[in-house]
C-alpha cells in the first residue's frame, strides 16, 4: 500500500500505525547506543527530524512500549537481531522544552514546574510503592508548578532515583529542545536568570545522577560550556560540523530523489536541489531540511516552506539591530556573495549584541548559513570559514524579513522609492523624514543610543530595504572603504531607458557645517571630486541619466537635495 504524506507528525508510533510517508533513519538508535557516551548533546537547524528521532527512540527503548516490536519491523534497526532483545527494556523519562516559549522568567519557570510535575503525574502509582522512605514521599508531595528551585533541580535526579529502584535498572533520559527557553530568555532579557536555575537543573539531571544509563539531548544551538554546562564534563556535543550522526537528521540527496520518484516529481529534482539543498552536516554534503520536502511531495508546488514554520525573531533581531558590518555582510550574502569570517560553535548569548562572530556562529547552528569552505591561518592556526545563504528558499526568507521592518510604514516606504524613480526631491524629503521618524530607534540596539549610531543603524537597515524591493530592476552596489559619512551608493539600472542613481549619506557635522543644507553640499561635492559616476560611464550609462542625490541627516531629521 502506498504510504501517504503527513504534515507535522512527529509521534512515531503514528506515522508506523497509519503507513505514513517515512525516511528510515532507526539506524541512529544503534549509532548512538554503540557510542557508549554517557550524555550526548545533538544539535541541528529546526524542522531537521529532532523530535520525531527523540520519539522513536523513546519507543524503541522505552518499557511502556515492550512488546511493540511491530514499529520496527521492515527498518534497519530491527534487521539486527542483538537490538531486537533491548527493545522495550529500559525505563524512559522524556521531556521537552519546545513549548516553553515566554517572555519572563518567572512563567518560563512556572511552565517547567507544570512539565516536570505532568511527568511525576505519570508516575504517581510511586507514592504508594513501599520501596520509597518516608521522606522520599515527602519529597514526592512537593512537586507542583510553584515548587520551589531546589526542589525542580532535584526533581529529575530524584525521579531517576525512584524508577531505577523500581525497574531494577537504570534510566534513560531524553530531552528534546533544550535551548528553546534560553533563545526567549536572550530576546526578553532575562538571560542571567535562567542559566542559573537551567545550570543547576542540568548537573543534578546528568552529572551527578548515579541512576542515569544514558542521556540525549537536542537543540539548534550548542550553548557555551561556560554558561550552561560548566559542571558537565561527560557531555558529548555534535554539532553540524561534526561527523557524528551527519545522515541522522535531514534528508540526503538519494532519499530527496528516491521520494520524488515515488510520488511522481522526477522531472523536478534539479529544482528541489535549487530551492532546499545546501545543508552540510560534518563531511556529509548535500542535505535537504525534510520540513521542505515533505511539504513539496504533498502539495506538489515549491514554496518557503521551512523558513516560515516557526519564529525568526532571533535572526531578524540580529541583523537588524546589528552594526554597519553585519548590515554589509547580509549586503553581500543577498547578492549571492562569500562571508569569510571566524565563527565559534559555543553560542554565548550575551556576546550575540557584541561580537559579529557570534552572530554569524548562531545563523549557522540555525540553518541560515551554510560553510562553503574553512582554513586555518598559517599564524594563529585560527579557522576562517566561508560562508554562504544556504539556498533560494533562505534567500526568500531573508528578503521578507528586511521587507517587514518597514511594514508597519509600507505606504511611505514605498511612496518615497516612487518619489526617487520620479526624481521628485520635495516627495522623497516628505516621505524620507516619516520613515526616518518612524524607524530610527527601530534599528538602534541600546537604551540610549548615540547620535552619530542611530542614523548609521538606519542607513544600513535602509539600503537593505531598497535592495529588496529594487530587486531586478536594479544592481545596489556601494563604496565603503571610507565609512559611513562618506558612503555612497550607487543604484544601476537593468533597462537601458530607467535612471541611474548615486545617492550620497553624511551626517551633519556642526563644526564645519551651519545648517543640513550646507550638508547635502558637501554630499554632492563628494560625488563629484570623487567621480563616482565614472563607474557608470564605463558600463555605458550616458551622464544625462545619472542621477545624484545628497542625504544629510542630524538626528532624525533628515534633507535631501
Amino acid at each position: 500500500m502506498k504510504q501517504t504524506i503527513g504534515i507535522g507528525i512527529q509521534d512515531f508510533e503514528k506515522i508506523r500505525t497509519r503507513n505514513i510517508f517515512y525516511v528510515d533513519k532507526t539506524d541512529f538508535i544503534r549509532e548512538w547506543w554503540e557510542s557508549n557516551d554517557d550524555v550526548t548533546l545533538i544539535t541541528r537547524p529546526r524542522r531537521f527530524g529532532k523530535t520525531l528521532n527523540m520519539s522513536m527512540t523513546e519507543q524503541f527503548f522505552s518499557l511502556e512500549y515492550a512488546g511493540r516490536g511491530d514499529l520496527f519491523e521492515g527498518l534497519s534497526i530491527w534487521e539486527r537481531e542483538e537490538y531486537r532483545g533491548i527493545q522495550g527494556t529500559y525505563p524512559v523519562i522524556s521531556l521537552s522544552f519546545a513549548g516553553i516559549k515566554e517572555d519572563n522568567f518567572r512563567s518560563v519557570r512556572l511552565k517547567t514546574g507544570q512539565f516536570i510535575t505532568e511527568l511525576f503525574d505519570k508516575y504517581r502509582f510511586l507514592s504508594d510503592w513501599e520501596g520509597l522512605s518516608l521522606k522520599e514521599k515527602e519529597f514526592v508531595k512537593r512537586i507542583d508548578p510553584e515548587m520551589d528551585d531546589y526542589v525542580a533541580t532535584q526533581s529529575l535526579n530524584q525521579l531517576s532515583s525512584y524508577l531505577s529502584r523500581y525497574y531494577g535498572k537504570k534510566v534513560i533520559i531524553l530531552l528534546d529542545e533544550y535551548d528553546t527557553p534560553m533563545q526567549e530568555a536572550y530576546v526578553h532579557g532575562y538571560w542571567e536568570e535562567l542559566v542559573s536555575f537551567t545550570r543547576s537543573l542540568f548537573n543534578s539531571t546528568f552529572k551527578t545522577n548515579p541512576y542515569i544509563e544514558r542521556g540525549l539531548m537536542t537543540g539548534i544551538t550548542r550553548v557555551s560550556r561556560e554558561s550552561m554546562f560548566s559542571d558537565l564534563n561527560n557531555l558529548n556535543v555534535v554539532t553540524t560540523t561534526s561527523n557524528e550522526y551527519a545522515t541522522a537528521f535531514g534528508f540526503t540527496e538519494k532519499e530527496v530523489f528516491a521520494a520524488m520518484d515515488a510520488f511522481g516529481l522526477s522531472k523536478q529534482k534539479e529544482k528541489a536541489k535549487f530551492w532546499y539543498d545546501g545543508f552540510v552536516f560534518g563531511n556529509q554534503p548535500d542535505i535537504y531540511n525534510p520540513w521542505s520536502v515533505i511539504n513539496l511531495l504533498d502539495k506538489k508546488m515549491f514554496g518557503t516552506y521551512w523558513a516560515n514554520t516557526s519564529s525568526n525573531s532571533l535572526a531578524g533581531k540580529l541583523i537588524r539591530e546589528g552594526d554597519a558590518d553585519v548590515k554589509m555582510a547580509m549586503e553581500d550574502l543577498l547578492k549571492g556573495n562569500s562571508l569569510f569570517t571566524e565563527i565559534d560553535e559555543q553560542i554565548v548569548f550575551n556576546q550575540l549584541g557584541k561580537k559579529q562572530s557570534a552572530i554569524w556562529s548562531l545563523l549557522v547552528a540555525s540553518g541560515y548559513l551554510k560553510v562553503e569552505s574553512c582554513r586555518a591561518n598559517p599564524v594563529t592556526d585560527r579557522m576562517t570559514y566561508e560562508l554562504k545563504l544556504t539556498n533560494r528558499e533562505v534567500k526568500i526568507m531573508f528578503e521578507g524579513m528586511i521587507r517587514d521592518w518597514f511594514y508597519e510604514y509600507t505606504k511611505d516606504y514605498n511612496d518615497f522609492i516612487k518619489a526617487l524613480l520620479l526624481n521628485d526631491k520635495k516627495a522623497m524629503n516628505v516621505y524620507m523624514n516619516r520613515v526616518a521618524l518612524s524607524t530610527f530607534s527601530f534599528f538602534d540596539t541600546g537604551k540610549n543610543p548615540s547620535p552619530a549610531s542611530e542614523p548609521e543603524r538606519f542607513y544600513h537597515g535602509f539600503v537593505l530595504g531598497l535592495m529588496v524591493d529594487l530587486a531586478g530592476r536594479y544592481q545596489i552596489s556601494s563604496n565603503r572603504e571610507s565609512g559611513f559619512g562618506r558612503y555612497d551608493v550607487m543604484l544601476v539600472p537593468e533597462k537601458k531607458e530607467d535612471a541611474a542613481y548615486i545617492l550620497e549619506f553624511k551626517v551633519r557635522d556642526r563644526e564645519d557645517e551651519k545648517s543640513l543644507s550646507e550638508t547635502v553640499e558637501e554630499a554632492l561635492r563628494q560625488i563629484e571630486e570623487k567621480k563616482y559616476e565614472e563607474e557608470m560611464l564605463s558600463r555605458g550609462i550616458e551622464a544625462d541619466r545619472i542621477k545624484k542625490y545628497g542625504f544629510a541627516f542630524e538626528g532624525k531629521e533628515v534633507l535631501i537635495g
